[in-house]
């Protein structure tokens, strides 16, 4: 393999390099973003929201702490018994908290309005959800992406999974902007160089022709030189 195959090779690695740090970079940025939607019951991305699980009160059956789950709005006369729902808790042990289990039963609150008595599949402890506390029905799950989003949200993890690939991609492209300006430094410097050359070719050419010039007026004058006494001494 020649050195010009091997630098192709190292240029393909290094953009190929750089791309999948500008992929992870901008990634981190997006989802810095759209995280300031999770764990928010007024915020919503096309219709979805988002949940960290906090504890494992359903992982017997659906999802375990440190999961995302997502939710969805859906007309509370469509649930139905078995449905996992998200909703406001009104319990006096975690009132005002976001929890998502499954529907044991439908039932009525004391207005006669729907309402909803859920579980815990691993405490199998039931709690009441009123209609008006519904956030949506569960709809999937992303295993694990909690952690990662709380180890995103710490230190460590801003400086590892966005300020370092930023650096990266700062310090890529200064790199590369300093490799530009050599070689354009290097172009300017080869172009003056050949053009002195050229000039110094063109100025010793010059000086040859003037000195076969001048050479050639010797000699003519010098021949001028030799007939002119050849003739005074025919005259005599």
């Amino acid at each position: 393999m020649n050195k010009e195959k091997i630098m192709k090779i190292l240029n393909t690695a290094k953009l190929v390099a750089m791309w999948i740090v500008v992929a992870i970079a901008v990634f981190m940025m997006i989802f810095t973003l759209i995280s300031n939607r999770f764990n928010r019951t007024d915020k919503s991305l096309f219709g979805f929201k988002f949940f960290i699980v906090q504890t494992d009160s359903m992982s017997a059956t659906d999802f375990d702490a440190g999961d995302m789950i997502i939710s969805k709005a859906i007309d509370v006369r469509e649930l139905k018994e078995g449905d996992i729902i998200t909703f406001v808790s009104q319990s006096s042990h975690n009132y005002g908290e976001t929890v998502t289990h499954k529907i044991r039963r439908v039932t009525e609150d004391a207005d006669g309005s729907i309402a909803f008595v859920t579980y815990g599949t691993t405490t199998d402890t039931d709690d009441e959800a009123l209609a008006t506390v519904i956030i949506g029905k569960y709809v999937g799950k992303i295993p694990n992406l909690g952690i990662f989003f709380a180890f995103l949200k710490s230190t460590p993890g801003y400086i590892i999974c966005i300020l370092v690939p930023f650096m990266i991609l700062i310090l890529t492209h200064g790199l590369n902007c300093i490799r530009l300006f050599r070689r354009y430094k290097k172009e300017q410097t080869d172009a003056m160089n050949e053009e002195r050359e050229k000039l110094e070719k063109e100025r010793a050419e010059a000086q040859k022709m003037m000195e076969e010039l001048m050479a050639l007026k010797k000699e003519l004058a010098a021949k001028e030189t030799t007939d002119g006494t050849s003739g005074d001494t025919d005259e005599g």
